[in-house]
């Protein structure tokens, strides 16, 4: 918690920094000589597809540490990282369906990347519902835990589907072993919009991990005067 009170506001004005010069950066690039000015939907879109991955795989990993290890604030971090991977991996459908429709002539198409985040996006939902239906914390914590964990098996079916099936969407372009395939004057504002996502998930986490901390604080105290 003594962590969190500073820590959530410097990640929050870093994630501010970050986009400024990003989107500035990415704004002021030069069109691509195929996709024109709809290239520049690929800093908003791009990150937002990482941190929907990114994310799920933080809550798969809490709500390992949480399942065995029984551990409180390893649950708290799992339920609070839920609507946050939900927000991204929204935003990586919208923005590519916004993108797709100049470049593929359709706004949705069912290949297998698309619809592999698709699924993704309804198991973070599936999550919070499974989370919000249950009272008992123990037994929700127990199964919301389980149902990640199963969920994490489309992480890799994310990542590889370009390369296992015949899809609409390119290969890596960043992460290579040969390195990118872009040029700086996009990869540069990628990247800083990239770390931008990631440290506003971090302020945005820190800050939701710490209301599910007061919160069962609340209920305990709630429960102690209930007994007397």
């Amino acid at each position: 918690m003594a962590f969190s009170r500073w820590a959530a506001p410097m990640f929050g004005a870093i994630a501010v920094v970050l986009a400024l010069a990003g989107l500035w950066l990415g704004f002021t690039a030069p069109e691509d000589y195929q996709q024109g000015d709809t290239v520049r939907l690929m800093f908003i879109h791009v990150p937002a597809s990482w941190m929907s991955m990114f994310v799920y795989a933080c809550l798969a990993t809490a709500s390992f540490l949480a399942l065995v290890f029984r551990h409180a604030l390893a649950d708290a971090a799992a339920r609070a990282a839920a609507p946050l991977g939900a927000a991204f991996t929204f935003m990586a459908l919208f923005t590519g369906s916004l993108w797709g429709r100049p470049m593929w002539g359709t706004w949705w198409q069912w290949d297998a990347r698309m619809t592999s985040v698709l699924v993704l996006f309804l198991v973070y939902l599936a999550y919070m519902a499974l989370r919000a239906s249950l009272d008992d914390e123990t037994k929700a914590a127990r199964a919301c835990a389980i149902l990640a964990l199963v969920g994490a098996v489309n992480l890799p079916v994310i990542k590889f589907s370009v390369d296992w099936w015949n899809t609409l969407h390119q290969g890596a372009s960043v992460f290579r072993a040969d390195g990118p395939a872009m040029t700086n004057d996009y990869l540069w504002p990628l990247l800083l919009m990239g770390l931008a996502y990631m440290s506003a998930f971090g302020s945005l986490w820190l800050v939701g991990i710490r209301a599910q901390v007061w919160r069962r604080r609340a209920e305990a105290a709630a429960l102690r005067a209930a007994r007397g």
